[in-house]
């Protein structure tokens, strides 16, 4: 049995509704602990209450959706983010947690009870676009944050992740304690719907696939190439101190080794995605004396993401001695890497063949809740969903067939959990 086309017709309508609430002229911003994100959660709140779900607020200001009398058992949880990037698309992370609330419904409409009560998780602060450092909220959820990470700053309003934590309603004492949520410690499973946000399923034509893993990544939110300023007429080549054809060399090496890796098999992207001059000085005739640029690279492997930065961090002095500059780096963050459980996605593939959806396995690039669970020794799994032209931008298109084909695989394999 599948979902009801009022079913479909309610997703649709809830997916709308947060939209209006987010959209910013062009995309849409839910800011990560800023007042967007609590609008949505407290719109999924009312809506919840009105199904007659009972809805509570962790310290982490999370929003945890149950059915009445769930009781003490040990709950599957299905969660996902509430936050965007900035000017990005309505269904990264929200499919996730309104797939969650429409399987909620389902089981409260179709009176059923399973052996793990279903618990939905919508959570905060999953983007690192607002403060450098993603997983805020599943962070907060298992106790993993620090102080390096509750004083990094928001770059666009100067706030610190703990003064915006405070404001949304989060206990910034517990969390900055590194105390897990009570909650997490009995949970039995954690499952969680999102779109896929590369080509290959939209390639493949496979509405939905089961997600075999999670690249971790290590990053640098700023990396400072400082040379020497000059004019750009009067100082010859070998006497330069430019920042910027440092920073190009650094770059081409770089993507010379990513080349060579990936040629003897291994897992391995790498992205430098934020770089310039300063536009209070830099000028068509003047030698640019600093570049600032961003530094990430993501694989499913640890080894792999080790052994690439200690390449990196070489050929920044091998480029500092020969172009006379310096590199300075920010905090390094990591996330590690994470395996979904066997189990778990045999299960998945189990029920999506029983729906004659695909049997499929594809790994993610994009890093998701689920990886933090998983590396806290949480039985975890993913489903993905089809989506048009990737994600992070105002273009995602999932279709709401394919997302509700997804929810019954969701709810499906529930059912057998």
């Amino acid at each position: 049995m599948s979902f009801s086309a009022e079913d479909h017709a309610l997703a649709a309508t809830l997916f709308d509704h947060v939209r209006d609430l987010s959209f910013d002229g062009v995309g849409v911003s839910r800011e990560s602990y800023g007042a967007s994100e609590t609008a949505t959660l407290d719109y999924l709140t009312e809506w919840a209450k009105q199904e007659g779900l009972e809805v509570e607020t962790d310290a982490a200001a999370n929003r945890l959706f149950t059915l009445p009398g769930s009781g003490d058992a040990a709950p599957v949880v299905v969660g996902s983010h509430v936050d965007s990037v900035p000017q990005g698309g309505n269904f990264d992370g929200l499919a996730g947690v309104i797939s969650g609330l429409l399987c909620l419904k389902r089981l409260k409409d179709e009176g059923r009870q399973l052996a793990h009560p279903l618990m939905v998780a919508g959570m905060r602060g999953e983007e690192s676009a607002w403060f450098g450092k993603a997983y805020m909220g599943s962070s907060a959820i298992l106790g993993k944050l620090t102080a390096d990470d509750l004083a990094l700053v928001n770059k666009r309003n100067g706030k610190s992740m703990g003064e915006a934590m405070a404001a949304a309603g989060v206990d910034v004492d517990v969390v900055a304690a590194g105390t897990a949520m009570p909650w997490v410690a009995k949970v039995h499973a954690y499952l969680e719907l999102h779109i896929e946000q590369g080509p290959i399923m939209v390639a493949r034509k496979w509405p939905t696939a089961i997600v075999s893993g999670i690249r971790g990544n290590l990053r640098h939110n700023s990396v400072a190439c400082i040379g020497e300023p000059g004019h750009s007429g009067a100082v010859p080549r070998w006497l330069r101190k430019d920042a910027v054809f440092a920073v190009a060399d650094l770059l081409m090496r770089l993507d010379e080794h990513w080349r060579v890796l990936l040629e003897r098999g291994n897992d391995l992207v790498v992205t430098s995605g934020i770089m310039g001059t300063d536009p209070a000085e830099h000028a068509v005739s003047r030698i640019p004396g600093q570049v600032n640029f961003s530094f990430e690279v993501r694989s499913e492997s640890t080894d792999t993401l080790e052994a690439f930065y200690k390449v990196m961090r070489d050929e920044c002095e091998a480029v500092a001695r020969q172009r006379g500059v310096r590199f300075e780096f920010d905090r390094r963050i990591a996330s590690a890497p994470a395996v979904m459980n066997a189990g778990i996605v045999k299960t998945l593939l189990e029920t999506a063949g029983h729906l004659s959806l695909p049997v499929e396995k594809v790994a993610s690039g994009a890093g998701h809740d689920a990886a933090l669970f998983a590396n806290a020794g949480i039985p975890s799994g993913m489903i993905f969903i089809r989506n048009e032209h990737g994600s992070h931008n105002p273009q995602e298109a999932m279709d709401m067939d394919d997302f509700m084909a997804g929810t019954n695989l969701l709810y499906h394999a529930l059912l057998r959990m």
